[in-house]
Protein backbone atom coordinates (compact mmCIF):
# COMPACT_ATOMS: atom_id res chain seq x y z
CA UNK A 1 0.00 0.00 0.00
CA UNK A 2 2.67 2.49 -0.81
CA UNK A 3 0.56 4.90 -1.88
CA UNK A 4 -0.80 5.49 1.63
CA UNK A 5 3.25 5.41 2.87
CA UNK A 6 6.14 7.72 3.37
CA UNK A 7 8.06 4.84 3.44
CA UNK A 8 8.73 4.05 -0.28
CA UNK A 9 10.84 6.57 -2.30
CA UNK A 10 9.96 4.36 -5.90
CA UNK A 11 6.81 3.70 -7.04
CA UNK A 12 6.04 -0.22 -7.61
CA UNK A 13 6.29 -2.08 -10.28
CA UNK A 14 3.78 -2.93 -12.12
CA UNK A 15 4.81 -5.96 -12.21
CA UNK A 16 4.90 -6.64 -8.34
CA UNK A 17 1.44 -4.44 -8.40
CA UNK A 18 -0.55 -7.51 -10.42
CA UNK A 19 1.57 -10.32 -8.77
CA UNK A 20 -0.08 -9.15 -5.18
CA UNK A 21 -3.06 -7.73 -5.85
CA UNK A 22 -6.21 -9.64 -4.99
CA UNK A 23 -8.62 -7.42 -5.77
CA UNK A 24 -9.24 -9.47 -9.20
CA UNK A 25 -11.34 -12.67 -6.61
CA UNK A 26 -12.17 -10.03 -3.67
CA UNK A 27 -14.98 -7.92 -5.06
CA UNK A 28 -17.62 -10.94 -3.51
CA UNK A 29 -16.32 -9.41 0.11
CA UNK A 30 -16.98 -5.93 -0.53
CA UNK A 31 -20.13 -6.53 1.80
CA UNK A 32 -18.05 -8.42 4.97
CA UNK A 33 -15.79 -5.36 4.57
CA UNK A 34 -18.34 -2.67 4.79
CA UNK A 35 -19.98 -4.75 7.72
CA UNK A 36 -16.93 -4.82 9.75
CA UNK A 37 -15.39 -1.11 8.42
CA UNK A 38 -19.29 -0.09 10.03
CA UNK A 39 -19.00 -1.95 13.21
CA UNK A 40 -15.54 -0.69 13.51
CA UNK A 41 -16.32 2.91 13.21
CA UNK A 42 -18.87 2.68 15.48
CA UNK A 43 -16.75 1.26 18.10
CA UNK A 44 -14.74 4.34 17.60
CA UNK A 45 -17.53 6.74 18.08
CA UNK A 46 -18.84 5.04 21.09
CA UNK A 47 -15.55 4.80 22.67
CA UNK A 48 -15.57 8.88 21.61
CA UNK A 49 -11.98 7.96 19.70
CA UNK A 50 -13.69 9.71 16.72
CA UNK A 51 -16.63 12.18 17.15
CA UNK A 52 -20.10 10.68 17.00
CA UNK A 53 -20.61 13.36 14.08
CA UNK A 54 -17.38 11.50 12.00
CA UNK A 55 -18.49 8.16 12.90
CA UNK A 56 -22.10 8.48 11.77
CA UNK A 57 -20.29 10.21 8.70
CA UNK A 58 -18.27 7.73 7.66
CA UNK A 59 -21.37 5.00 8.38
CA UNK A 60 -23.10 6.83 5.79
CA UNK A 61 -20.51 7.29 3.36
CA UNK A 62 -19.46 3.40 3.95
CA UNK A 63 -23.44 2.64 2.81
CA UNK A 64 -23.79 4.83 -0.08
CA UNK A 65 -20.55 2.78 -1.04
CA UNK A 66 -22.03 -0.48 -0.89
CA UNK A 67 -24.79 0.44 -2.89
CA UNK A 68 -22.89 1.92 -5.49
CA UNK A 69 -20.63 -1.79 -5.63
CA UNK A 70 -24.47 -3.56 -5.71
CA UNK A 71 -25.51 -1.42 -8.12
CA UNK A 72 -22.39 -1.77 -10.67
CA UNK A 73 -21.13 1.67 -10.43
CA UNK A 74 -17.66 0.99 -8.63
CA UNK A 75 -14.90 0.90 -10.09
CA UNK A 76 -12.03 -1.83 -8.79
CA UNK A 77 -9.03 -0.94 -9.38
CA UNK A 78 -5.42 -2.98 -9.23
CA UNK A 79 -3.51 -0.56 -7.88
CA UNK A 80 -5.22 -0.32 -5.00
CA UNK A 81 -3.87 -3.95 -4.62
CA UNK A 82 -7.03 -5.39 -2.40
CA UNK A 83 -10.93 -5.16 -1.66
CA UNK A 84 -9.93 -2.88 1.65
CA UNK A 85 -8.09 -0.54 0.48
CA UNK A 86 -10.15 0.45 -2.72
CA UNK A 87 -13.50 1.23 -0.44
CA UNK A 88 -10.98 2.90 2.04
CA UNK A 89 -9.71 5.31 -0.96
CA UNK A 90 -13.49 6.28 -2.03
CA UNK A 91 -14.39 6.84 1.11
CA UNK A 92 -11.71 9.28 1.34
CA UNK A 93 -12.32 10.67 -1.96
CA UNK A 94 -15.64 11.73 -1.39
CA UNK A 95 -15.46 12.99 2.29
CA UNK A 96 -11.51 14.05 2.67
CA UNK A 97 -9.36 13.72 5.89
CA UNK A 98 -12.67 12.48 7.93
CA UNK A 99 -12.54 9.36 6.22
CA UNK A 100 -8.64 8.90 7.01
CA UNK A 101 -9.88 8.38 10.89
CA UNK A 102 -11.72 4.87 10.28
CA UNK A 103 -8.30 2.50 10.02
CA UNK A 104 -7.97 4.17 13.26
CA UNK A 105 -7.27 1.33 15.65
CA UNK A 106 -7.23 -1.50 13.06
CA UNK A 107 -4.95 -2.75 10.70
CA UNK A 108 -5.46 -4.53 7.48
CA UNK A 109 -4.47 -7.79 9.03
CA UNK A 110 -7.23 -8.29 11.48
CA UNK A 111 -9.29 -6.49 8.69
CA UNK A 112 -8.81 -8.80 6.63
CA UNK A 113 -9.41 -11.98 8.90
CA UNK A 114 -12.50 -10.26 10.15
CA UNK A 115 -14.02 -10.36 6.65
CA UNK A 116 -13.23 -13.85 5.79
CA UNK A 117 -14.72 -14.98 8.72
CA UNK A 118 -17.84 -13.22 8.25
CA UNK A 119 -17.36 -14.91 4.31
CA UNK A 120 -17.36 -18.24 5.91
CA UNK A 121 -19.84 -17.99 8.12
CA UNK A 122 -22.69 -16.70 5.32
CA UNK A 123 -21.43 -19.20 3.12
CA UNK A 124 -21.32 -22.39 6.11
CA UNK A 125 -25.56 -21.52 6.38
CA UNK A 126 -25.74 -21.64 2.46
CA UNK A 127 -24.06 -24.73 1.99
CA UNK A 128 -26.39 -26.06 5.54
CA UNK A 129 -29.30 -25.40 3.30
CA UNK A 130 -28.55 -27.26 0.22
CA UNK A 131 -27.88 -30.15 2.76
CA UNK A 132 -31.25 -29.53 4.16
CA UNK A 133 -33.18 -29.64 0.78
CA UNK A 134 -31.01 -32.80 0.11
CA UNK A 135 -32.13 -34.32 3.06
CA UNK A 136 -35.92 -33.70 2.36
CA UNK A 137 -35.62 -34.68 -1.47
CA UNK A 138 -34.23 -38.46 0.32
CA UNK A 139 -36.33 -38.67 3.21
CA UNK A 140 -39.82 -38.05 0.54
CA UNK A 141 -37.91 -40.42 -1.99
CA UNK A 142 -37.30 -43.21 0.96
CA UNK A 143 -40.70 -42.96 2.26
CA UNK A 144 -42.46 -43.47 -1.33
CA UNK A 145 -39.98 -46.34 -1.36
CA UNK A 146 -40.86 -48.43 1.67
CA UNK A 147 -41.19 -51.88 -0.32
CA UNK A 148 -39.16 -51.01 -3.15
CA UNK A 149 -36.79 -54.27 -2.64
CA UNK A 150 -32.84 -54.31 -4.19
CA UNK A 151 -30.04 -56.16 -3.16
CA UNK A 152 -27.56 -54.43 -0.61
CA UNK A 153 -23.72 -54.62 -1.61
CA UNK A 154 -20.83 -55.71 -0.41
CA UNK A 155 -17.37 -55.81 -2.59
CA UNK A 156 -19.79 -54.76 -4.70
CA UNK A 157 -21.17 -58.38 -4.90
CA UNK A 158 -24.82 -59.24 -4.54
CA UNK A 159 -24.95 -59.63 -0.30
CA UNK A 160 -28.69 -59.23 1.40
CA UNK A 161 -31.56 -57.73 0.50
CA UNK A 162 -32.95 -54.11 1.57
CA UNK A 163 -35.11 -51.37 0.12
CA UNK A 164 -34.23 -48.14 -1.78
CA UNK A 165 -36.03 -46.55 0.66
CA UNK A 166 -33.14 -48.29 3.24
CA UNK A 167 -30.27 -47.61 0.37
CA UNK A 168 -31.52 -43.91 0.42
CA UNK A 169 -31.23 -43.38 3.92
CA UNK A 170 -28.06 -44.29 4.51
CA UNK A 171 -26.48 -41.43 2.44
CA UNK A 172 -28.87 -38.82 4.59
CA UNK A 173 -26.64 -40.15 7.59
CA UNK A 174 -23.94 -39.16 5.81
CA UNK A 175 -25.25 -35.18 4.69
CA UNK A 176 -26.80 -35.49 8.33
CA UNK A 177 -23.04 -35.79 9.86
CA UNK A 178 -21.87 -33.09 7.33
CA UNK A 179 -24.17 -30.61 7.96
CA UNK A 180 -23.38 -30.72 11.99
CA UNK A 181 -19.27 -30.86 11.05
CA UNK A 182 -20.10 -27.27 9.24
CA UNK A 183 -22.20 -26.27 12.58
CA UNK A 184 -19.44 -27.31 14.49
CA UNK A 185 -16.90 -25.73 11.87
CA UNK A 186 -19.59 -22.00 12.32
CA UNK A 187 -18.99 -22.55 15.98
CA UNK A 188 -15.46 -23.23 16.50
CA UNK A 189 -14.65 -20.15 14.75
CA UNK A 190 -16.96 -17.72 15.90
CA UNK A 191 -14.90 -15.47 17.80
CA UNK A 192 -14.09 -11.59 16.18
CA UNK A 193 -10.39 -10.83 15.31
CA UNK A 194 -11.28 -7.29 15.25
CA UNK A 195 -8.99 -4.88 17.37
CA UNK A 196 -6.39 -7.81 17.41
CA UNK A 197 -4.48 -5.00 14.67
CA UNK A 198 -1.44 -6.11 13.21
CA UNK A 199 -0.60 -8.52 15.81
CA UNK A 200 -0.51 -6.65 19.55
CA UNK A 201 -3.61 -4.80 19.96
CA UNK A 202 -3.37 -1.60 20.37
CA UNK A 203 -3.12 1.54 22.44
CA UNK A 204 -6.69 3.13 21.80
CA UNK A 205 -9.61 1.58 24.21
CA UNK A 206 -11.41 0.10 21.77
CA UNK A 207 -14.93 -2.13 22.93
CA UNK A 208 -13.92 -5.39 21.51
CA UNK A 209 -16.62 -6.90 23.32
CA UNK A 210 -19.32 -4.35 21.34
CA UNK A 211 -18.20 -4.68 18.36
CA UNK A 212 -17.77 -8.18 18.41
CA UNK A 213 -21.02 -8.41 18.98
CA UNK A 214 -22.87 -6.09 16.64
CA UNK A 215 -21.52 -8.44 14.37
CA UNK A 216 -22.88 -12.04 15.69
CA UNK A 217 -20.05 -13.38 17.18
CA UNK A 218 -20.19 -14.61 20.38
CA UNK A 219 -17.20 -13.05 22.34
CA UNK A 220 -13.81 -11.23 20.66
CA UNK A 221 -10.50 -13.71 20.40
CA UNK A 222 -8.51 -13.94 23.60
CA UNK A 223 -4.85 -13.56 21.68
CA UNK A 224 -4.42 -10.77 19.40
CA UNK A 225 -1.21 -12.80 17.74
CA UNK A 226 -3.98 -15.72 16.80
CA UNK A 227 -6.18 -13.03 16.23
CA UNK A 228 -4.45 -12.08 12.49
CA UNK A 229 -2.54 -15.31 11.88
CA UNK A 230 -5.49 -18.06 12.55
CA UNK A 231 -6.84 -19.66 9.23
CA UNK A 232 -8.37 -22.89 11.12
CA UNK A 233 -11.93 -21.68 9.69
CA UNK A 234 -10.86 -21.98 6.45
CA UNK A 235 -8.93 -24.94 6.42
CA UNK A 236 -11.66 -26.67 8.60
CA UNK A 237 -14.25 -25.56 6.88
CA UNK A 238 -12.39 -27.06 3.09
CA UNK A 239 -12.16 -30.18 5.17
CA UNK A 240 -15.82 -30.72 5.67
CA UNK A 241 -16.24 -29.28 2.21
CA UNK A 242 -14.21 -32.11 1.18
CA UNK A 243 -16.00 -34.87 3.17
CA UNK A 244 -19.29 -33.48 1.52
CA UNK A 245 -17.82 -34.20 -1.99
CA UNK A 246 -16.87 -37.43 -0.78
CA UNK A 247 -20.11 -38.23 -0.03
CA UNK A 248 -21.33 -36.84 -3.50
CA UNK A 249 -19.26 -38.80 -5.57
CA UNK A 250 -19.85 -42.07 -3.91
CA UNK A 251 -23.46 -41.67 -3.96
CA UNK A 252 -22.64 -40.34 -7.96
CA UNK A 253 -20.69 -43.21 -8.55
CA UNK A 254 -23.57 -45.49 -7.46
CA UNK A 255 -25.71 -43.56 -9.78
CA UNK A 256 -23.97 -44.25 -12.64
CA UNK A 257 -23.55 -47.93 -11.77
CA UNK A 258 -27.12 -48.06 -11.81
CA UNK A 259 -28.32 -46.16 -14.21
CA UNK A 260 -25.98 -48.32 -16.54
CA UNK A 261 -27.81 -50.86 -18.79
CA UNK A 262 -26.54 -54.21 -16.84
CA UNK A 263 -28.00 -52.70 -13.35
CA UNK A 264 -30.96 -50.62 -15.06
CA UNK A 265 -32.19 -49.93 -11.00
CA UNK A 266 -32.62 -46.22 -11.63
CA UNK A 267 -33.59 -44.22 -14.32
CA UNK A 268 -32.31 -40.41 -14.67
CA UNK A 269 -34.28 -37.69 -15.99
CA UNK A 270 -33.97 -36.33 -19.66
CA UNK A 271 -32.78 -33.10 -17.40
CA UNK A 272 -29.44 -34.08 -16.40
CA UNK A 273 -28.26 -36.91 -19.11
CA UNK A 274 -26.86 -36.36 -22.27
CA UNK A 275 -26.78 -38.14 -25.37
CA UNK A 276 -23.32 -39.05 -27.58
CA UNK A 277 -22.34 -37.30 -30.64
CA UNK A 278 -21.80 -40.86 -32.66
CA UNK A 279 -23.53 -43.22 -30.88
CA UNK A 280 -27.81 -42.10 -31.16
CA UNK A 281 -28.80 -45.00 -27.92
CA UNK A 282 -26.89 -43.71 -25.60
CA UNK A 283 -27.80 -41.65 -22.63
CA UNK A 284 -24.92 -40.19 -20.11
CA UNK A 285 -25.23 -39.58 -17.06
CA UNK A 286 -22.83 -36.70 -17.38
CA UNK A 287 -24.01 -34.49 -14.38
CA UNK A 288 -23.11 -37.08 -12.09
CA UNK A 289 -19.72 -38.15 -13.50
CA UNK A 290 -18.75 -34.35 -13.59
CA UNK A 291 -19.76 -34.00 -9.30
CA UNK A 292 -17.55 -37.31 -9.22
CA UNK A 293 -14.94 -35.39 -11.15
CA UNK A 294 -14.89 -32.18 -9.47
CA UNK A 295 -14.32 -33.92 -5.96
CA UNK A 296 -10.73 -33.50 -6.79
CA UNK A 297 -10.64 -29.88 -7.33
CA UNK A 298 -11.76 -29.50 -3.25
CA UNK A 299 -9.43 -31.81 -2.11
CA UNK A 300 -6.91 -30.04 -4.31
CA UNK A 301 -7.99 -26.48 -2.36
CA UNK A 302 -7.73 -28.55 0.69
CA UNK A 303 -3.89 -29.88 0.15
CA UNK A 304 -3.53 -26.01 -0.95
CA UNK A 305 -4.64 -24.30 2.12
CA UNK A 306 -3.14 -26.74 4.23
CA UNK A 307 0.58 -26.46 2.21
CA UNK A 308 0.40 -22.91 2.42
CA UNK A 309 -0.11 -22.31 6.49
CA UNK A 310 1.86 -25.15 7.45
CA UNK A 311 5.35 -23.33 7.85
CA UNK A 312 4.12 -19.57 8.13
CA UNK A 313 5.47 -18.67 11.58
CA UNK A 314 3.29 -16.01 13.56
CA UNK A 315 1.68 -13.46 12.76
CA UNK A 316 0.80 -12.05 9.52
CA UNK A 317 2.49 -12.98 6.22
CA UNK A 318 1.67 -12.21 2.91
CA UNK A 319 1.04 -16.73 1.80
CA UNK A 320 -1.99 -16.01 3.67
CA UNK A 321 -3.38 -14.35 0.94
CA UNK A 322 -3.62 -17.84 -0.67
CA UNK A 323 -6.37 -18.64 1.51
CA UNK A 324 -9.59 -16.80 -0.40
CA UNK A 325 -9.39 -18.45 -3.59
CA UNK A 326 -8.98 -21.63 -1.80
CA UNK A 327 -12.01 -21.29 -0.04
CA UNK A 328 -13.67 -19.27 -2.86
CA UNK A 329 -13.23 -22.21 -5.99
CA UNK A 330 -14.22 -25.18 -2.77
CA UNK A 331 -17.52 -23.55 -1.71
CA UNK A 332 -18.63 -22.44 -5.32
CA UNK A 333 -17.92 -26.24 -6.51
CA UNK A 334 -19.77 -27.46 -3.66
CA UNK A 335 -22.99 -25.09 -4.23
CA UNK A 336 -23.07 -25.54 -7.78
CA UNK A 337 -22.75 -29.37 -7.50
CA UNK A 338 -25.45 -29.31 -4.86
CA UNK A 339 -27.34 -27.47 -7.19
CA UNK A 340 -27.02 -30.01 -9.63
CA UNK A 341 -27.30 -33.21 -7.91
CA UNK A 342 -30.84 -32.29 -5.93
CA UNK A 343 -32.45 -31.73 -8.83
CA UNK A 344 -30.82 -35.08 -10.14
CA UNK A 345 -31.67 -37.03 -7.30
CA UNK A 346 -35.40 -35.56 -7.26
CA UNK A 347 -36.26 -36.60 -10.81
CA UNK A 348 -34.65 -40.15 -10.91
CA UNK A 349 -36.62 -42.74 -10.89
CA UNK A 350 -36.08 -46.45 -9.19
CA UNK A 351 -36.66 -49.23 -11.51
CA UNK A 352 -39.00 -51.23 -8.85
CA UNK A 353 -39.37 -54.31 -11.31
CA UNK A 354 -35.60 -54.73 -12.27
CA UNK A 355 -34.51 -54.49 -8.66
CA UNK A 356 -36.95 -57.36 -7.35
CA UNK A 357 -35.68 -59.38 -10.46
CA UNK A 358 -32.07 -58.67 -9.24
CA UNK A 359 -32.71 -59.71 -5.81
CA UNK A 360 -33.66 -63.26 -7.06
CA UNK A 361 -30.75 -64.05 -8.60
CA UNK A 362 -27.32 -63.53 -6.49
CA UNK A 363 -28.39 -65.91 -3.40
CA UNK A 364 -28.79 -62.55 -1.31
CA UNK A 365 -31.29 -64.96 0.85
CA UNK A 366 -28.39 -67.63 1.83
CA UNK A 367 -28.04 -65.93 5.39
CA UNK A 368 -31.92 -66.17 5.60
CA UNK A 369 -31.29 -70.10 5.00
CA UNK A 370 -28.78 -70.19 7.84
CA UNK A 371 -30.19 -68.44 10.18
CA UNK A 372 -33.40 -70.96 9.91
CA UNK A 373 -31.28 -73.75 10.52
CA UNK A 374 -29.60 -72.04 13.60
CA UNK A 375 -33.28 -71.00 14.82
CA UNK A 376 -34.16 -75.04 14.67
CA UNK A 377 -31.12 -75.62 16.60
CA UNK A 378 -27.86 -76.05 14.79
CA UNK A 379 -25.26 -74.06 15.47
CA UNK A 380 -24.89 -71.18 12.90
CA UNK A 381 -20.92 -72.42 11.68
CA UNK A 382 -22.46 -75.76 10.53
CA UNK A 383 -25.90 -74.52 9.11
CA UNK A 384 -23.23 -71.43 7.14
CA UNK A 385 -21.59 -74.48 5.75
CA UNK A 386 -24.12 -76.40 4.75
CA UNK A 387 -25.88 -73.18 3.31
CA UNK A 388 -22.99 -72.68 1.41
CA UNK A 389 -22.87 -76.06 -0.02
CA UNK A 390 -26.29 -76.10 -1.03
CA UNK A 391 -25.56 -72.50 -2.92
CA UNK A 392 -22.97 -74.43 -4.49
CA UNK A 393 -25.30 -77.05 -5.66
CA UNK A 394 -27.61 -74.32 -6.85
CA UNK A 395 -24.86 -73.02 -8.81
CA UNK A 396 -23.85 -76.53 -10.85
CA UNK A 397 -27.63 -77.58 -11.05
CA UNK A 398 -28.74 -73.89 -12.48
CA UNK A 399 -31.26 -73.68 -9.65
CA UNK A 400 -31.86 -70.57 -6.98
CA UNK A 401 -32.90 -71.22 -3.51
CA UNK A 402 -36.63 -70.42 -4.20
CA UNK A 403 -36.91 -72.93 -6.52
CA UNK A 404 -34.92 -75.94 -4.99
CA UNK A 405 -37.78 -78.61 -3.91
CA UNK A 406 -38.41 -79.45 -0.29
CA UNK A 407 -37.03 -83.15 -1.01
CA UNK A 408 -33.59 -81.30 -2.37
CA UNK A 409 -33.54 -79.65 1.14
CA UNK A 410 -33.65 -82.77 3.26
CA UNK A 411 -30.68 -84.20 1.13
CA UNK A 412 -28.55 -81.40 2.96
CA UNK A 413 -30.65 -81.52 6.64
CA UNK A 414 -33.37 -83.19 7.92
CA UNK A 415 -34.60 -79.62 9.80
CA UNK A 416 -35.61 -78.21 6.69
CA UNK A 417 -39.43 -77.97 6.33
CA UNK A 418 -42.20 -76.48 4.06
CA UNK A 419 -41.70 -73.09 5.79
CA UNK A 420 -38.29 -72.44 4.33
CA UNK A 421 -39.84 -70.96 1.91
CA UNK A 422 -41.28 -68.30 3.81
CA UNK A 423 -38.62 -67.61 5.72
CA UNK A 424 -36.42 -67.38 2.21
CA UNK A 425 -38.78 -64.82 0.68
CA UNK A 426 -36.95 -61.54 -0.20
CA UNK A 427 -40.01 -59.10 1.45
CA UNK A 428 -39.67 -61.38 4.60
CA UNK A 429 -36.02 -61.41 4.76
CA UNK A 430 -35.92 -57.35 4.71
CA UNK A 431 -39.02 -57.32 6.95
CA UNK A 432 -37.35 -59.62 9.73
CA UNK A 433 -34.73 -57.25 10.04
CA UNK A 434 -36.15 -55.01 12.64
CA UNK A 435 -33.04 -54.27 14.45
CA UNK A 436 -32.64 -49.99 14.75
CA UNK A 437 -31.25 -48.95 11.36
CA UNK A 438 -32.10 -52.01 9.86
CA UNK A 439 -33.93 -52.39 6.44
CA UNK A 440 -37.51 -53.60 7.93
CA UNK A 441 -40.34 -50.89 7.07
CA UNK A 442 -40.77 -50.11 10.71
CA UNK A 443 -37.42 -49.19 11.44
CA UNK A 444 -36.67 -47.46 8.21
CA UNK A 445 -40.40 -45.39 8.60
CA UNK A 446 -38.62 -44.60 12.10
CA UNK A 447 -35.30 -43.40 10.36
CA UNK A 448 -37.44 -41.20 8.36
CA UNK A 449 -39.42 -39.68 11.28
CA UNK A 450 -36.15 -38.92 12.89
CA UNK A 451 -34.66 -37.23 10.13
CA UNK A 452 -37.37 -35.29 9.65
CA UNK A 453 -37.20 -33.95 13.52
CA UNK A 454 -33.43 -32.86 12.35
CA UNK A 455 -34.78 -31.46 8.80
CA UNK A 456 -37.12 -29.26 11.12
CA UNK A 457 -34.58 -28.30 13.67
CA UNK A 458 -31.95 -27.40 11.09
CA UNK A 459 -34.30 -25.27 8.95
CA UNK A 460 -34.44 -23.14 12.47
CA UNK A 461 -31.14 -22.62 12.79
CA UNK A 462 -30.93 -21.72 9.72
CA UNK A 463 -34.04 -18.97 9.43
CA UNK A 464 -32.91 -17.63 12.83
CA UNK A 465 -29.37 -16.98 11.63
CA UNK A 466 -28.44 -13.49 11.56
CA UNK A 467 -25.11 -13.02 10.44
CA UNK A 468 -25.01 -9.01 12.05
CA UNK A 469 -26.80 -6.09 13.69
CA UNK A 470 -25.18 -3.66 11.14
CA UNK A 471 -27.66 -3.48 8.54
Amino acid sequence: MQYFSGRFKEKASDLILDFHSTIKFEERMAYYDIMGSIAHVRGLGKQNIITHEEAELIEKTLKEILKEIEEGKFKFLVEYEDIHMNIEKVLIDKIGDTGKKLHTGRSRNDQAALDLKLYVKDEIKKVQSYIVELLEILNKTAENNLKTFMPGFTHLQKAQPITFGHYLMAYAEMFKRDYERLENAFDVMNFSPLGSAALAGTTYPLDMEYTSRILGFKRPVWNSLDGVADRDHVMETISVLSIIMVHLSRFCEEIILFCSNDFGYIELSDAFSTGSSIMPQKKNPDAAELIRGKSGRVFGDLMGILTAVKGIPLAYNKDMQEDKEAFFDAVDTVKACFTVFNGMVKTMKPNKERMLKACHNGFINATDAADYLTRKGMSFRDAYKITGTIVAYCIDNKKSLENLSLEEYKNFSDLFENDIYKEIDIENCVEKRKTLGGPSEEKVKLHIENTKNFINTAIENIKNYKLNDIF
